[in-house]
């Protein structure tokens, strides 16, 4: 970590893999990034809830001891096919700057991706898309009052 505490030599050492094939376990997972440097933190996702339950969400996140390390996995492993599927391997911090890109050229009203790096982040993503849902479904309401109202409108007219 840095001096100030921050967080971003975490992030930087992190790495996302996404795209993985549900027949690719965790320890599967720990042996092909295993040789580019020492595994921290292996964190591979599981549905917690509904008819999922209990099987691989299709990504991980693994943490190097070191950004080089992750950096190296990144470049090693990014496209490599894996059970017959293009892995997408970025670092965490660069997965986030992709992220906020393209939150910024999103219209006003959508749901925004959040990352999932904790549980408290994962609580806020739940109520934003909540809200984004509230606030559709509300403007879908008043077009489709709008929507009514000119009917009614046109056909009192003939």
């Amino acid at each position: 970590m840095d001096p100030n505490g921050s967080g971003d030599e975490n992030s930087e050492s992190k790495i996302y893999i996404g795209n993985l094939d549900l027949r690719i376990t965790e320890a599967a997972l720990i042996k092909m990034f295993s040789p580019f440097g020492k595994i921290v933190t292996e964190d591979f996702l599981w549905h917690t809830r509904g008819r999922k339950r209990g099987e691989p969400r299709g990504f991980a996140f693994i943490q190097y001891s070191s950004k080089e390390e992750a950096k190296l996995a990144k470049e090693k492993m990014h496209g490599r096919l894996a059970c017959g599927r293009p892995l997408v391997v970025r670092v965490s911090s660069e997965k986030y700057a992709v992220e906020a890109a393209e939150n910024s050229s999103k219209g006003a009203g959508e749901a925004t991706k959040t990352s999932l790096s904790g549980s408290s982040s994962g609580q806020t993503s739940r109520s934003s898309k909540i809200a984004a849902i509230k606030n559709k479904l509300k403007a879908l309401e008043e077009e489709g009052f709008s929507a009514k109202k000119q009917k009614q409108t046109d056909t009192s007219l003939q």
